[in-house]
């Protein structure tokens, strides 16, 4: 009897994760290398591309550090570009990298409005673009993974610009699904409920930088609050899904919108 576990082996497959350098996007370059992938660790940060890439090298997996803007068209073609040169092809691409852009709707400038959609929307349409273009080339097919939200399934005041864009991701992917699957490409998006990262909890600071302990401690409370498990939720939680969209035990999975997130949506 064959073991259903060995869907799950990447060995053979290349994955590109932007967003590489911490949170989510860490945790699912570090799963995709643990389960054979070579794996392109991408990020603006390119030190954190780079630590990411190395912790990865270091364990015995194949990576490759890139810094990369995702707002720019050109840093995205170039970042696919040097994949497929480095490794002969792009089997996964997770879309990750995004930001907030914190302020009420009425408030939104022109600028702040440009930049979420730049990078939390523009950015994912690139990626997935590219992705395309590299994976119809090769004929081998493959899994595009786009992060939208929790944010697109629960109005919060003050993050509208953030949760908007995410629903506009949502929808692309499934569009692009349509579009794709006659060529074996598979596109899914998964909407991560209350995450502890980085991310999550910036906001959280004082202007020193150190963490505010109080508000720490209170926004814990709520975040777990929304859950019925009564828990958060950890970076991992969101990788262990997203390996399941990259491997062949979820390959009949496309255009869909995949929730982890606690059981939030039942607290609405």
């Amino acid at each position: 009897m064959q073991n259903p576990l060995d869907a799950y082996n990447l060995a053979g497959k290349v994955a590109i994760v932007t967003g590489a350098a911490s949170g989510i996007g860490e945790a699912a370059a570090e799963v995709f290398a643990a389960c054979g992938a070579a794996v392109v660790c991408a990020d603006l940060n390119a030190t954190g591309a780079g630590t990411t890439a190395q912790r990865i090298s270091d364990a015995g997996g194949r990576s490759l550090a890139m810094a990369c803007n995702v707002t720019s068209r050109d840093d995205v073609r170039t970042l696919v570009d040097k994949s497929v040169a480095e490794f002969g092809q792009v089997d996964v691409m997770c879309n990750v990298a995004g930001a907030m852009f914190p302020g009420m709707i009425e408030d939104l400038t022109d600028d702040v409005l440009d930049a979420g959609i730049a990078l939390n929307l523009k950015g994912v349409i690139y990626g997935t673009q590219y992705a395309i273009k590299a994976m119809r080339a090769s004929g081998r097919g493959g899994s595009i993974i786009n992060v939208s939200s929790g944010a697109i399934d629960l109005p919060y005041e003050g993050i509208g610009l953030y949760a908007f864009t995410k629903a506009a991701v949502a929808m692309l992917s499934m569009t692009a699904a349509k579009e794709v699957g006659r060529y074996g490409i598979r596109v899914n998006a998964i909407a991560p409920g209350s995450t502890m990262t980085a991310f999550s909890t910036w906001r959280l600071q004082n202007p020193d930088g150190t963490t505010n302990q109080e508000a720490f401690d209170t926004f814990i409370e709520q975040m777990k609050g929304m859950s019925p498990l009564g828990t958060i939720g950890e970076a991992i939680d969101q990788a262990q899904l997203m390996l399941y969209l990259a491997s062949d035990a979820g390959r009949w999975a496309t255009g869909n919108i995949f929730r982890v997130n606690g059981g939030m949506t039942t607290q609405w």
